[in-house]
């Protein structure tokens, strides 16, 4: 359950390093290997990682793909959006497609992908996450139920060496009430970049914002609602894992941030009662 302590197969992709200069070329070839034998010239799923300035966390999102145990075909799109850093060098040094993205943003970095990609499914991953062997096929469990245009899952939170592992859990059991509550009427709310799925067509039928706003994904799901059903997927071991730093963004301790958390959705309640009204979420601040 990962209650108390970071799941074990994550130390295999905790690369010790501080710059792609300090990588060995042995982890590459582990790495690429790992590809070669299940990335696909014909695949069904198109797995895009949008990256800036992720030189070292997207080593170990790639790891962490090219470990998926899966009989599903699937492809590797990689946007760097205009990164400032070594994210291409990173990249030129694994066997997955990559594309550059001058316009900086989410929208234009997954427009490009969606165009680039081959799969009739896109699976979107973060440059800065762990995904676990099962992640993929769970997600397709879902996303090719029929009705089903898109599909959202979970994720955790990887306890610091000073932060214990059972106070993030709560934080996580807090958020996926809320998330239950919230997709009965506003699903969107729920779809975060780094664990969503959808049919290729749809995406890009509803096009993309082109300024850089959040929840660019949520509004890429509120539109999509006009061709299908937005699904959860609920599969514990198939949960993402990131580090807490949007916590400590808000707030300088755990604790600090449930109560924000807490408040915040209290005041929000009431809203997640009626659905949203059809509106532009193009040019719409909401």
């Amino acid at each position: 359950m990962s209650i108390f302590s970071n799941p074990i197969w994550i130390k295999q992709h905790e690369y010790p390093f501080e710059s792609i200069d300090q990588v060995p070329q042995t982890v590459f070839d582990g790495i690429n290997a790992r590809l070669d034998k299940r990335i696909s010239a014909t695949p069904l799923v198109s797995v895009m990682v949008i990256a800036y300035n992720e030189e070292i966390n997207i080593l170990r999102t790639i790891s962490t793909l090219s470990s998926l145990a899966t009989s599903i075909p699937f492809e590797i799109v990689v946007i760097n959006n205009n990164s400032t850093d070594k994210t291409q060098e990173t990249v030129d040094k694994l066997h997955v497609k990559c594309f550059f993205q001058p316009v900086q943003g989410c929208g234009p970095a997954r427009q490009m992908g969606q165009e680039m990609a081959i799969g009739k499914y896109i699976l979107l991953a973060d440059a800065d996450c762990l995904y676990p062997t099962n992640w993929l096929d769970e997600m397709m469990k879902v996303l090719q139920q029929p009705g089903v245009v898109c599909v959202y899952g979970r994720y955790s939170f990887i306890a610091p060496p000073n932060v214990p592992r059972w106070q993030l859990f709560l934080h996580e059991t807090l958020k996926d009430v809320i998330a239950g509550f919230r997709h009965y009427n506003r699903p969107y709310l729920n779809a975060y970049g780094i664990s969503m799925g959808y049919v290729r067509e749809a995406g890009l039928k509803v096009g993309y914002m082109t300024n850089n706003i959040r929840g660019e994904d949520g509004r890429l799901c509120f539109d999509m609602m006009q061709y299908g059903k937005v699904r959860q997927m609920k599969t514990r071991s198939a949960r993402v894992w990131t580090a807490p730093r949007t916590l400590f963004n808000e707030s300088a301790t755990i604790w600090e941030g449930l109560k924000l958390r807490i408040a915040k959705e209290v005041k929000r309640a009431p809203t997640y009662l009626t659905p949203h009204p059809p509106h532009d979420t193009k040019t719409s601040n909401n």
